[in-house]
């Protein structure tokens, strides 16, 4: 019996750069900003590193008012005005998608710039959730200049878009160092 290897799309931080990696696409080789904190093989919640691992792509996400709904093989929505993502380890929604009350410290999914536009939703830390390990690790939007994330990938919206057409059903980010 033939066993299927799962698509792997790799991001390697790149040579001397802290916060700056390379992400290979079927096009070549194209620049990410990666945490911070660099990458890290223990991650922590707030350390702003990226965490090394191998990660399915659990849902995506995207604002249907600047983006059409994009094609994927995996689960999708519509990001809503009181969407959040819990990241207080304390709290039992700990690493998940919230509904936002007023006062909450949530992470806005609906934001201002366009950052969150578009997002890849990774399985770090979800099954099962260890407080404090990191939470809302993301494929998402970079801002100018590929400045550095709080832990997420960023991918200028070209790449990104390049990205989501390669991926398949089982395919998985592997970020190595």
């Amino acid at each position: 019996m033939k066993v299927r290897r799962s698509r792997l799309i790799v991001v390697r931080r790149a040579p001397g750069k802290r916060s700056e990696g390379r992400i290979a696409l079927a096009q070549g080789a194209r620049r990410v900003a990666l945490g911070r904190g660099g990458v890290s093989a223990l991650k922590r919640e707030g350390d702003g590193a990226t965490p090394l691992g191998r990660f399915p792509i659990r849902l995506v996400l995207y604002r249907p008012d600047r983006v059409p709904r994009p094609h994927v093989p995996f689960p999708i929505r519509a990001i809503r005005a009181d969407d959040g993502w819990c990241e207080d380890p304390a709290d039992r929604n700990y690493n998940r998608l919230v509904k936002l009350s007023p006062g909450s410290t949530s992470d806005r999914l609906k934001r201002d710039d366009h950052l969150y536009d578009l997002v890849l939703v990774l399985g770090h830390n979800d099954r099962s959730r260890v407080k404090g390990r990191g939470s809302a690790i993301f494929v998402h939007l970079a801002r100018e200049g590929l400045t550095p994330t709080a832990g997420c990938i960023a991918l200028s919206r070209r790449d990104l878009q390049v990205l989501l057409a390669e991926l398949r059903s089982d395919s998985r980010v592997w970020v190595v160092p």
